[in-house]
């Protein structure tokens, strides 16, 4: 079974969810079927495209600097069945097919190199997926983390889907700083999973925070 992608935070046919665009919805056809417009489309989102279901790796909005002009959705998507890349540009209108997919319950196992193992909830069935198939959702990934959605279509695995929100350690940062529980200044700190994150200045080593892992930003202590 061909294993592919990356997927984030899916509510029916998107990954990850934001804040939604004025006047900006997805609507149904008289068949039923869901046509999705291209300013709903978020990091993660699957769509058809010539028959064939994409996920959507890049999206960049771009507002127009004239009155009267355009937002502009440049998007990059991963073909799930070939992986190659395929870039698109679209206006927020422009509509798309959603593509067939079901999300299902899951644990991530461990990993061994470059493989890494999870075990549907659903049959409790174990599956791998290689590093090269997992890219961004690697630094959030801890050994028995639940919460965790595998993305079928068909008999094909798309990826995964982490929770909006995960708790991480810290391993290494500067000291934290006295009295600096109300600054706004930052500093990196190294994550259990090797993600690299800005923290608050009053934030110490083996303390375990909050990170948004749609952005990778700092949320707040666990």
């Amino acid at each position: 079974m061909s294993m592919i992608g990356f997927l984030h935070n899916y509510t029916i046919y998107q990954a990850f969810g934001r804040l939604p665009v004025a006047g900006c919805r997805d609507s149904y056809r008289k068949d039923g079927t869901l046509v999705i417009k291209a300013c709903t489309l978020e990091k993660g989102s699957v769509v058809e495209l010539d028959g064939i279901p994409h996920v959507v790796e890049q999206l960049k909005v771009q507002t127009p600097s004239a009155r009267g002009g355009s937002t502009l959705y440049k998007v990059r998507y991963r073909n799930v069945q070939t992986r190659q890349k395929r870039d698109e540009t679209y206006r927020g209108d422009d509509q798309l097919k959603d593509a067939d997919f079901e999300a299902r319950e899951a644990q991530f196992l461990y990993r061994t190199g470059d493989q890494f193992t999870f075990m549907d909830l659903s049959d409790y069935n174990q599956l791998e997926l290689n590093a090269a198939e997992l890219e961004e959702s690697i630094p959030y990934l801890i050994d028995g983390m639940e919460g965790l959605k595998i993305v079928v279509s068909g008999e094909r695995v798309l990826g995964i889907q982490l929770p909006d929100v995960v708790e991480m350690e810290i391993l290494e940062c500067d000291p934290s700083m006295r009295g600096a529980s109300a600054t706004s200044r930052t500093k990196p700190a190294k994550l259990n999973a090797g993600l690299v994150v800005q923290v608050p200045e009053y934030i110490a080593p083996g303390e375990k925070i909050r990170v948004d892992t749609r952005d990778g930003s700092f949320v707040s202590r666990a």
